[in-house]
């Protein structure tokens, strides 16, 4: 029987791995998870975990190795998950109970050409909206599952039928998924709205709302471990505690590129902030960590829905899915009044 070898690395490339897996095994089957757990020690809209087969494991590409990540564990957590302790980004979770792996997706050097198959949405309900699950409903042609189950619900974490009392008002809170950062956000003041500072970051459709995008750029994909992120640009003074050098409580800070700087929770690896130095005062905060009714927190957000962000890099590294998640995207912003498109400054 042929073997495949797979090698997977993070964006800091202090976490390299391969995985090698019997060839007539591949595509594996993924599951595009929406929990409340996952998009908080995320910091995106949903996950995207293949399980690997029974006794495959990462074999660590010296000088890379275990040691290298950072564990979290929580209260009802049936694996720990693991994710770069340079980076943040999230490789795949360690089941408790078989000892299996479940994998990250987005990680691997190589792009899904019949490697992964993305068949189902799971735990939908976490979320009032269904969060991606209401954009993505078909790739190739095929539908994907959804998939509640009742033995596993989200319990305390779930937003179904709940509104959060801070999204009803003035302050949007944003915090991980072990509390460890937590700050809040404020809707665009008067004065903010009547400044030149915010040409081009607010709308005339709806100033009382901060524009936001989904993002399937490569540097993305291998900071967070996901195959999408999804960010909502505010300025800095409306952000409370003040993130004046981007650490808020347990995050910490990666520099991905010249004059780019982002921030992950240390302690349970979610993204909070991207900041990028020719937008002084401008912050990209990561859409999986607000505590608004919705994974698309449409109360506070108008998303470009008619140009993906860095859809060149998704369509490289994985053409059914970036092409599905365009085109539903594109559908969805039509159905609710999304801007087509909108040019950042």
């Amino acid at each position: 029987m042929s073997l495949r070898t797979l090698t997977a690395a993070c964006h800091c490339k202090s976490i390299n791995f391969t995985i090698t897996i019997l060839a007539e095994l591949f595509p594996l089957k993924v599951h595009i998870c929406h929990c409340s757990v996952c998009r908080r020690t995320h910091g995106t809209p949903c996950i995207f975990h293949a399980p690997l087969p029974d006794g495959v494991a990462p074999q660590f590409i010296v000088p890379s190795n275990m040691s290298m990540l950072t564990s979290y564990n929580h209260a009802e957590s049936m694996g720990t998950r693991h994710f770069c302790s340079t980076c943040g980004c999230h490789v795949g979770d360690l089941g408790h109970d078989d000892g299996n792996w479940v994998i990250s997706t987005a990680i691997f050097t190589e792009p899904n050409h019949n490697l992964w198959e993305m068949r189902s949405h799971t735990f939908t309900k976490s979320s009032s909206d269904g969060g991606l699950s209401a954009i993505l409903s078909h790739i190739d042609g095929r539908q994907l599952d959804v998939f509640n189950p009742d033995l596993l619900t989200d319990n305390n974490n779930s937003e179904h039928g709940q509104k959060d009392a801070e999204a009803e008002s003035k302050k949007l809170l944003a915090k991980c998924h072990c509390g460890g950062v937590s700050f809040s956000i404020s809707r665009p003041r008067p004065d903010f709205i009547a400044s030149p500072r915010s040409k081009g970051w607010i709308l005339p459709q709806d100033p009382n709302k901060w524009l936001a995008v989904l993002d399937i750029c490569d540097d993305c994909r291998l900071v967070d471990g996901s195959n999408v992120i999804a960010w909502m640009f505010v300025p800095t003074d409306h952000i409370s505690p003040h993130p004046g050098d981007l650490i808020i409580g347990s995050s910490k800070s990666y520099k991905s590129s010249e004059g780019v700087l982002r921030t992950f929770c240390g302690t349970c690896g979610a993204t909070v902030f991207y900041s990028c130095a020719d937008r002084p005062g401008i912050v990209d905060v990561a859409v999986g960590i607000l505590r608004a009714e919705g994974v698309m927190v449409e109360d506070w957000a108008l998303w470009r829905t008619g140009r993906m962000t860095s859809a060149a890099d998704g369509l490289k590294y994985d053409p059914a899915f970036g092409k599905a998640l365009i085109e539903g995207f594109k559908l969805w912003g039509e159905q609710r009044g999304m801007p087509e498109d909108f040019i950042l400054p």
